[in-house]
């Protein structure tokens, strides 16, 4: 995708609200790196599902994983699905119910997803939503197993057909609301991380020194 494109067909052409609606290829990859929390829609036996999971982005592509006895994971391959990645930036208190919104950012990218079927291929998927995440710690942690990858189930979907909508605005407040007198405006969101738990049964020395990669974790 380049600045501005036209859509790549009607389904992620936006209809309402055309004016915050973006295809470009940064606006898209921005939303993608800054939130991991995603949505993956697709139809099993003929019933539309939903299912939460985190994604990552590699490149051109974006991967999320499960179980590989999950369901989702079995039937998504080798379908079309589409993922939704979404940041609630702030609630918007207008002076009529009608009016009231939210802020946020968001992407929905539309493909065919594929299976990463290969044990070299989904470790370094892996090792990438690490670092990602929290860089530098794949290296510290146990190597996985032969097991546990077999275990785990990874798909991924190429940035071709997406589309973002951006909403910043203030309250859309008609002229003839504006002088009711009660409180409008935005009530910003920040997703921000609290001080770490350390697990039942950590060492005492590393429960007390945390890493720097806990601390420096953002949203957004």
């Amino acid at each position: 995708m380049t600045a501005k494109p036209g859509p790549a067909s009607p389904r992620s052409r936006a209809r309402r609200m055309h004016e915050k609606a973006a295809y470009d290829r940064p606006a898209v990859e921005a939303i993608l790196d800054a939130v991991p929390l995603a949505h993956v829609g697709h139809v099993v036996d003929g019933f539309p599902v939903v299912t939460p999971t985190l994604q990552w982005r590699i490149g051109d592509r974006i991967f999320w994983h499960g179980s590989s006895a999950s369901r989702m994971m079995k039937r998504a391959a080798g379908t079309q699905v589409c993922v939704t990645v979404t940041a609630l930036d702030g609630m918007v208190l207008a002076r009529s119910g009608l009016e009231h919104s939210v802020n946020y950012r968001s992407v929905m990218v539309f493909g065919e997803a594929v299976a990463v079927r290969d044990p070299a291929a989904k470790e370094a998927a892996l090792k990438a939503m690490m670092e990602r995440l929290f860089p530098g710690r794949w290296a510290a942690l146990r190597p996985m197993t032969a097991q546990e990858l077999k275990a785990t189930a990874i798909l991924s979907l190429a940035i071709e057909e997406a589309s973002v909508k951006i909403d910043a605005d203030p309250p859309a407040d008609p002229p003839e609301d504006l002088p009711w007198p009660v409180w409008a405006g935005t009530l910003p969101l920040r997703w921000t991380a609290g001080a770490p738990i350390p697990a039942p049964g950590l060492a005492a020395a590393l429960a007390a020194d945390p890493p720097a990669y806990l601390a420096s974790f953002r949203f957004g």
